[in-house]
């Protein structure tokens, strides 16, 4: 494909500008396109130049050609002026979005969720989306005003594990949402806010079922906003409030990192 102008490149056109979004999710480098064609989101094309593009055609020819999806080879200079800035991976792929699953389809047979709200860093969902992948958990479920979990930047720091760990949207406005908690509770989920408020009970504890002594069969972790953390309606909706023990003279960690936290300890 030596002609910038082409229809057939429309899919990756001013990603750095628009994020190339128009209703598709954009995976780059080989690693994370393997994970988009090995996901349930179906494969449009896929676009590259050099070693990277042979070697993905290589590993993965038999299954791009069952399914009829196109490669396209395509100069470096000719994919930096269509894209925006400089590939340097090498690769690119694209694809539709599916229908959207439900938070019911989250949950079943997940034993740990976790559940975000008001988080719009692209950055931050994508490490929550690997360091869930890393750490077992089953399922992430967004609350209102969350940033979209495809956008492109998400998938890349997600290492592509947004297009692998099942998720789904609560339905509600920023004061309605949290309704759709009990959903998790009928459920059989504990559902622990985390918040660096001095009167959370410590986060080991959160997790424990004082009739047992024993972690509950079924949590669901509750993080929120970068700076005002969760709401107060999100909060109340909860079964316990936790808190991550600081050093003194610090009162909170990045989202991501006090999620890894929490699963580490769910884990542990």
């Amino acid at each position: 494909m030596d002609d910038p102008s082409s229809p057939l490149l429309d899919d990756i056109r001013d990603l750095k500008g628009s994020d190339g979004e128009r209703g598709l999710v954009i995976a780059e480098g080989p690693l994370i396109c393997g994970r988009l064609l090995e996901s349930r989101f179906p494969v449009r094309a896929v676009f590259g130049f050099g070693g990277r593009l042979e070697t993905f055609v290589d590993t993965h020819g038999a299954e791009l050609q069952r399914r009829g999806i196109p490669v396209y080879e395509v100069p470096r200079a000719v994919m930096a002026e269509v894209a925006g800035y400089d590939m340097h991976r090498g690769l690119l792929a694209s694809a539709d979005r599916p229908a959207p699953l439900r938070v019911a389809d989250v949950l079943a047979g997940a034993r740990t969720v976790v559940v975000l709200e008001g988080v719009g860093d692209h950055e931050n969902i994508g490490a929550i989306f690997r360091n869930a992948a890393g750490m077992g958990i089953d399922g992430v479920l967004f609350g209102a005003s969350t940033a979209d979990p495809l956008y492109r930047r998400s998938v890349r720091v997600s290492m592509g594990h947004a297009l692998r760990t099942a998720f789904a949207h609560i339905d509600g406005t920023p004061t309605t949402w949290q309704r759709g908690l009990a959903e998790l509770q009928e459920a059989g989920f504990h559902v622990v806010a985390l918040t660096p408020a001095p009167d959370a009970v410590q986060l080991k504890d959160a997790l424990l079922d004082q009739r047992t002594g024993r972690q509950h069969e079924r949590v669901a972790f509750l993080v929120g906003a970068e700076g005002p953390g969760l709401t107060e309606h999100a909060m109340r909706a909860c079964d316990v409030r936790a808190q991550i023990p600081m050093a003194p003279g610090t009162d909170s960690l990045n989202v991501a990192t006090s999620a890894a936290v929490a699963f580490y300890e769910r884990m542990r």
